[in-house]
């Protein structure tokens, strides 16, 4: 499972902005077990981890969701609420109890709008989460499903 740092808030965004962000934040908690969201499902917030683990997981048809990757300290769980249609395109679970700030997806895409400095940093700093995210996901599924060997070939 891949478990390389995804780029955090604290280094990718201005002072000024993270303390813009942190000023909308709520502080909530996660129960071990619990499901943060679906994939599929709308997806009007996100989290930045303060403690515990959330994993991200992808449905398999016919096996168990895959997981992706193990979230942390200062992880951004979900990136689907800053780019349209605004749906999950994973899922994530509190695999021990989480506490985490939550933010309102519509008040920070607000923001953005009316601070372009504020968006472009924030645009930049979720985008490098998600090409991550990405690269997380491909590497996972072709351990789990790649035949034997598949990527030694040339």
């Amino acid at each position: 499972m891949i478990t390389t740092p995804t780029p955090s808030m604290l280094r990718a965004l201005p002072a000024e902005h993270r303390q813009r962000l942190m000023r909308v934040a709520r502080e909530v908690a996660f129960p071990q077990g619990e499901r943060l969201f679906e994939e599929g499902s709308r997806a009007d917030r996100f989290w930045i981890v303060r403690t515990g683990t959330v994993e991200l997981d992808m449905r398999v048809p016919g096996r168990r969701p895959a997981v992706i990757e193990s979230l942390r300290h200062n992880d951004l769980v979900g990136w689907s609420w800053l780019f349209t249609p605004h749906i999950w395109h994973l899922g994530a679970e509190a695999t021990t109890p989480v506490r985490a700030y939550e933010f309102d997806a519509t008040v920070v895409r607000t923001m953005c709008q009316e601070d372009p400095a504020m968006g472009r940093a924030v645009s930049l700093w979720v985008g490098e989460v998600l090409a991550h995210r990405l690269q997380a996901a491909r590497t996972r599924l072709l351990d789990l499903y790649a035949p034997y060997g598949a990527g030694n070939a040339r």
